[in-house]
C-alpha cells in the first residue's frame, strides 16, 4: 500500500501538501484529545482512590487550555469544602 502511495506521489507531486496537512491535522487532534483525557478535571481515571478529583482542585490551579488576562495565583475559593 505504501508503494502505491509513493508511486502516486511521484506522478502527482501536488498531492504532497495534502498528505502533509492531513497528517499534521491528525497528529494535532490526537494530541489535543490525549490532553483532554489526561489533564481535564472532569475525567476520573481512578475511581477508587480519587472518585471526585474536581473537588480537590485548588482555586489557583490552571486547567484551561487558554485564558485571556487571567491570573490564577490571585483567585480565592468561593464555595464550601466537601
Amino acid at each position: 500500500m505504501l508503494q502505491t502511495v509513493r508511486r502516486q506521489l511521484k506522478h502527482h507531486p501536488a498531492l504532497i501538501p495534502l498528505f502533509f496537512f492531513i497528517g499534521g491535522g491528525t497528529v494535532m487532534s490526537m494530541l489535543y484529545l490525549s490532553r483532554l483525557a489526561l489533564r481535564s478535571p472532569e475525567v476520573s481515571w481512578d475511581r477508587k482512590n480519587n472518585p471526585e478529583p474536581w473537588n480537590k482542585m485548588l482555586p489557583t490551579h490552571r486547567y484551561k487550555f487558554y485564558a485571556v488576562n487571567m491570573d490564577y495565583s490571585k483567585l480565592k475559593k468561593n464555595g464550601p469544602d466537601f
